[in-house]
């Protein structure tokens, strides 16, 4: 059964979608990284106290966690049962941070974070693939004991997501 989950992939992959949802069928509760180190005037706080509370987060019987944040993400990685990763192209990623402009961001507590307009974070994105992603196939590697589970596209994440329906009998 999984009750410690974290869900990472490039940013505009679907990870925040796909947690609420998977959040609201299994009942877990979930955190967003993004929702514990910014603020709503687009600061952020102090790393000892982000890894305080992730700490916190960490020791509680059940958890979804999204979010990359590579810094930290051994340390979740080494507490969950499962890792749900979101291997998407490229292509997927820019379209999905441009389909989520002006919309609301529940996983964000400050606007125009994870924005297309913000040359920083699409050079992020941007090198997700090359700079980013062998670190977490190198983690999976290491903790391949965990349950884990890569979508490579969004229609895989939506069959996951109703083959959990039709299992929690939601």
């Amino acid at each position: 059964m999984m009750k410690k989950v974290i869900v990472i992939g490039c940013s505009g992959s679907g990870k925040s979608v796909f947690s609420r949802s998977f959040a609201s069928l299994t009942g877990l509760p979930l955190y967003h990284l993004d929702n514990i180190w910014w603020r709503e005037d687009g600061t952020n706080i102090s790393r000892e106290e982000f890894d305080a509370r992730l700490g916190e987060i960490l020791a509680r019987d059940c958890w979804i966690i999204d979010g990359n944040y590579k810094r930290t993400m051994e340390r979740r990685m080494a507490a969950c049962d499962t890792v749900i990763f979101f291997d998407l192209p490229l292509e997927a990623c820019i379209e999905g941070i441009k389909e989520r402009k002006e919309k609301p961001r529940p996983d964000m507590p400050w606007k125009g974070a994870g924005d297309s307009d913000d040359p920083e974070f699409m050079a992020f994105v941007q090198s997700y693939n090359k700079e980013h992603r062998p670190h977490v196939i190198e983690l999976l590697e290491k903790y391949k004991d965990k349950n884990i589970v890569i979508f490579k596209s969004r229609g895989e994440s939506e069959r996951f997501l109703k083959d959990c329906t039709e299992l929690f009998g939601g």
